[in-house]
């Protein structure tokens, strides 16, 4: 099951964060069992990638690999154990690659290679590669199938826009995996960067009452212009951030019953106290979604309180499957009024990096189109 393939294609290589990347010919790979050949539409960038390929951040990755993360495209090619799947469909290529026989061993595509001997073994000798490419081989668990025509056309996203997505199932995993109900009143902090914007946003769509919760006032305006322009009916607040513990656990206390919260806290905010005091806000058997990097959890009032407190990394194949859902329902932004994307081309790798550091918040974000 094939379209015809060329033999060799452009892709954005890094032999070693020293010489940062390159755009090479590389040959073209052909379908095997468990894999799907895709023509890349568009490939995120998101916002620390400059700090991982430079070697700033220390992730560890085996070289030369071939940059990028989750991204849209079209099959061009299937295994021959493909069952569902079709040349031509427009698929969204989730970018955490698990062990089939093994699904606690897992890591992100082509930026660190996990915590365990079978991740790494998958990403040095089987699934090396991201989709900073114009063709790619991932594999066939990774492909979600786009309602083209309903997406692209009815509800206006166009391509590049529609793949903002990757921020917002980061978030989705966390509410879902706290149970958060609509209705219910939510906390999200910090608010006004990629993931918690994201977060912001989501919880608006699943019908929940948003606190948005950080320190730049302006940005929290536009973040709350941004959902309502899109989301008219959303129930949404916001509250700029002190670092008083005492006076931030009283202003969120005033909105009344807080039932969770999501947390992204990066990681020059993880020794901040924000943490606490929006746990001393929480109703009893309120729950915690720790998505970020804070070291300040209170155990103790976690526990007399009958807290839930939860870590989450990234998602579930469950929730990657509801959220396209949720979009090509409507129930997000439409058109224009989903995502401000910004795409580079191959070449211009460097600029793209700069920019995904950059152009960050609600609704904002920066893709490669090989």
């Amino acid at each position: 099951m094939a379209s015809s393939l060329p033999t060799e294609h452009r892709a954005l290589v890094l032999d070693s964060p020293k010489e940062g990347f390159h755009v090479k010919t590389v040959p073209t790979p052909k379908p095997e069992l468990g894999s799907a050949i895709v023509r890349v539409e568009a490939s995120g960038v998101i916002s620390y990638l400059r700090e991982i390929y430079n070697g700033e951040r220390g992730y560890v990755f085996p070289t030369p690999i071939v940059g990028g993360v989750s991204s849209i495209g079209r099959i061009v090619a299937l295994g021959p154990d493909s069952t569902a799947l079709s040349v031509g469909q427009l698929v969204y290529i989730d970018c955490v690659i698990h062990s089939r026989d093994n699904p606690d061993h897992l890591f992100v595509s082509a930026i660190h290679e996990g915590l365990s001997d079978g991740s790494r073994k998958l990403i040095r000798d089987v699934w090396r590669d991201g989709t900073w490419s114009e063709y790619a081989k991932v594999p066939l668990e990774n492909c979600y199938p786009l309602n083209e025509t309903r997406l692209c056309g009815s509800l206006g996203y166009k391509i590049g826009d529609l793949l903002y997505m990757c921020h917002i199932i980061v978030a989705f995993g966390g509410l879902r995996d706290i149970r958060l109900e609509p209705g219910e009143t939510v906390v999200v902090c910090p608010a006004t960067a990629n993931y918690g914007g994201a977060g912001v946003l989501c919880a608006a769509a699943m019908g929940a009452r948003v606190i948005a919760w950080g320190r730049n006032e302006e940005k929290l305006a536009r973040l709350k212009e941004y959902v309502l322009r899109g989301i008219p009916n959303a129930n949404i607040e916001t509250l700029k951030m002190t670092g008083d513990e005492a006076a931030d656990t009283n202003a969120l206390k005033a909105f009344g019953t807080i039932d969770a919260i999501l947390d992204f806290s990066p990681p020059e905010a993880s020794k901040s106290k924000h943490v606490r005091s929006a746990i001393y806000a929480l109703r009893r058997h309120g729950r915690v979604s720790l998505m970020g990097w804070n070291e300040d959890p209170v155990v103790s009032l976690v526990m007399s309180h009958n807290i839930t407190l939860k870590g989450k990394l990234m998602y579930e194949r469950e929730d990657i499957i509801l959220l396209i859902k949720m979009l090509e329902t409507g129930l997000f932004p439409r058109g224009n009024n989903f995502a401000d994307t910004k795409l580079f081309k191959l070449e211009e790798w460097k600029e793209a990096l700069d920019a995904g550091a950059d152009h960050t918040g609600i609704g904002r974000f920066v893709a490669i189109a090989p």
